[in-house]
């Protein structure tokens, strides 16, 4: 299973890649901006964090840095970051383009199947672990950095790839409060995976280390 996320991830970001690179060119940029722009959504980056993820998982590495990634706390976060990616996507976001074709079928893998997948992946292989409070604050610094250079990025270019953070249609102040209410939510999110985790009955310790046993599913 975790080689088929892994796959669909993949797949799409080079799908999600091509797709993009070739707007920026027809708009007579580069392949570099086309990067640049691809890099500017949590969607693209948080799939990709994904595929390495679930690559490393498949595939059992057992070196660095494949081994961290295999680390269910680390799994975890991943797919609380692709949970809430396609929270918020669904929630926000859908009503405002309606895609069609390959197109249509990419977006929803991108925002449907693989937050789905990684949460069914998840409840059935990822054993319960000791967490620690300080992997619950290193989970929020992948969403506080990206909206840290987001802002910062926007204000240089002018460009800011969600309404609901675009500092020049709503001003500072109300970009604060929406992302603060973003923040709360992915804070709540985590919160659900965290108490399923503790409600969960208590593993070997090789187990907590890394997904070499996952329990029977």
């Amino acid at each position: 299973m975790a080689g088929l996320i892994a796959l669909i991830a993949w797949v799409s970001f080079a799908l999600q890649t091509d797709v993009t690179i070739h707007r920026m060119l027809a708009r007579g940029l580069g392949v570099i901006d086309g990067i640049e722009r691809l890099s500017s959504y949590l969607t693209n980056l948080t799939v990709f964090a994904c595929a390495i993820c679930f690559t490393c998982v498949a595939v059992r590495a057992r070196t660095p840095p494949g081994h961290f990634f295999r680390r269910p706390p680390v799994v975890t976060a991943i797919v609380v970051y692709v949970v809430f990616v396609g929270i918020a996507y669904n929630v926000l976001l859908r009503h405002l383009w309606t895609p069609s074709g390959y197109r249509a079928m990419l977006n929803e893998c991108l925002h449907t199947v693989i937050p789905l997948l990684a949460v069914v992946y998840w409840l059935l292989f990822v054993p319960r672990f000791h967490l620690l409070p300080r992997d619950c604050l290193s989970w929020l610094l992948y969403p506080l950095c990206y909206l840290f250079v987001t802002l910062w990025r926007g204000s240089r270019t002018g460009f800011y790839p969600y309404p609901f953070i675009d500092v020049d249609d709503l001003g500072y102040r109300h970009v604060f409060v929406n992302a603060s209410l973003l923040v709360l939510g992915f804070v709540l999110l985590m919160g659900v995976f965290v108490a399923i985790n503790h409600r969960r009955p208590r593993v070997t310790a090789s187990s907590r280390d890394t997904l070499d046993n996952p329990p029977d599913a």
